[in-house]
This record gives C-alpha cells, sequence and structure tokens, in this order.
C-alpha cells in the first residue's frame, strides 16, 4: 500500500511526511485481502444486529495480531471463522439474544446462545461454499463456529485463536462502550465486568498479555490523574 502524504507544516515549521513507513513495512499494520473481503462482504446481511458488523471487525483485528505471535495456527481456517462466527446471531430476535449474554443471566435462555452457534455455521457453510473455500476448510471453520462460545474445550490452535480473539475483543474500547448502555453501567464498571468474564477464559498466553495492554490503557485513561489532565487542559501538550 503506497503513501499519499497529506501531512501539514508541523509545530517546528517542517514537513516530516517523507519519513513516514510504508504502510507493508511496519509490524502489525493489517488491511483485508481478497478472500476475506469476499467473505466480510457476504457476511455483512447477517451481523447488522447488536453490533456484531463492529465486533466481527475488531476481533479480526485482534486474530490478525494473535496470528503474527503463532504462526503454526492456520490463518486460512481462524480468518474466515472469525469474520463469520456470529452470523447466527441473525436468526435470534436481540431482546433473547441480550437475555442470553446479560451479566445476571440464569441460563434459562442458554438455548439462543446454541441456536446462534448451530445457525452461525450454517449460515458459514453457505457464504464460504459461494465464495470458493476448500471443503476440509469449510469443515474444519464451520466445526469452530458450532460451539465458540459453549464448547469449554478448544478442538485445536485454531480454535483457541478463535475463541480468544472473541473474548479479548471485550476489553476493547468497542466492548467497553457497547456494554454501557447495554446493561446500565459506567466506563468503569463495563470495564471491570468485561475484562473479569474475559481473561480467565482466555486460552492462550498471547492473548493474556494482549488483553492485560488493553486494560492498562484504558485504566489509566479512567485513572484521576488522566482526569485532572483532561480538567487541566494537559493532554495536548
Amino acid at each position: 500500500m503506497k503513501n499519499v502524504s497529506r501531512s501539514p507544516i508541523n509545530l517546528l515549521g517542517r514537513q516530516v511526511s517523507q519519513l513516514i513507513p510504508a504502510f507493508d513495512d511496519v509490524p502489525g499494520m493489517i488491511a483485508m485481502g481478497e478472500r476475506d473481503t469476499l467473505i466480510w462482504q457476504l457476511a455483512t446481511p447477517y451481523l447488522q444486529t447488536r453490533d456484531n458488523d463492529a465486533h466481527t471487525l475488531y476481533s479480526y483485528g485482534i486474530a490478525r495480531q494473535l496470528l503474527r505471535r503463532l504462526p503454526e495456527a492456520d490463518e486460512h481456517i481462524v480468518l474466515p471463522a472469525i469474520l463469520l462466527h456470529d452470523t447466527g446471531w441473525s436468526t435470534v430476535d436481540e431482546y433473547d439474544a441480550f437475555q442470553a449474554i446479560a451479566p445476571d443471566r440464569d441460563g434459562s435462555y442458554d438455548w439462543a446462545v446454541f441456536q446462534h452457534e448451530k445457525e452461525g455455521a450454517r449460515i458459514a457453510r453457505e457464504i464460504l461454499t459461494e465464495a470458493g473455500i476448500p471443503a476440509a476448510d469449510i469443515d474444519e471453520i464451520c466445526e469452530i463456529i458450532d460451539g465458540h462460545d459453549t464448547r469449554l474445550t478448544p478442538l485445536s490452535l485454531n480454535d483457541k485463536l478463535v475463541k480468544d480473539a472473541d473474548k479479548v475483543w471485550r476489553v476493547s474500547p468497542h466492548g467497553t462502550d457497547v456494554a454501557m448502555p447495554r446493561f446500565g453501567l459506567n466506563r468503569q464498571e463495563s470495564l471491570r465486568i468485561n475484562s473479569y468474564r474475559a481473561y480467565d477464559v482466555l486460552f492462550t498466553d498471547e492473548a493474556k498479555n494482549m488483553s492485560l495492554a488493553l486494560m492498562a490503557v484504558e485504566c489509566m485513561d479512567l485513572s484521576p490523574q488522566m482526569m485532572e489532565l483532561r480538567e487541566n487542559g494537559r493532554l495536548n501538550d
């Protein structure tokens, strides 16, 4: 990806855009390739409920970074699976879905979680077939999706990465944001409950480290010291 220079003159009276490295030279920069873009486009109609479209994109980014640290996992399985893992929520009424994932859930709506997994696997098979994904890969991807929330023992490293990318999202700024109005929480409460619910169910050390890093940034953002900086107009100094 080529750089397009639009940088203004900086505070020192100089222009530094010529020093900005190329997109592909920066570790961690990602963009969807042709295969994943096609899968995303086919999946989008099934993700337009409960912020699942944005959740999916953030989880995809997390999965891409986990794959960098765990290259023995198979991106041909992990990335299509994370793009499609929540398509099944399109078959569940939003009220029922919120009941199923609420922090104070009592298990009476667990059927909705199982339904979104089963239906997600069905929808994923249709999309992956249309996208021309090999049959063996489709079988593994669908097996991961069917149980990505309820199966406590992972099937493989690929399954671990899908589960972890899905759960680390809870600690992202977006994960914190969406839990607040859903469950009547302030930002710190949302961070605390999401972080607590996420960390202990993560399978890889890489995901745990990512979760802790996101938590650290958010904790400092919510700290009284940062609040004081904001009040004093110091954040842009």
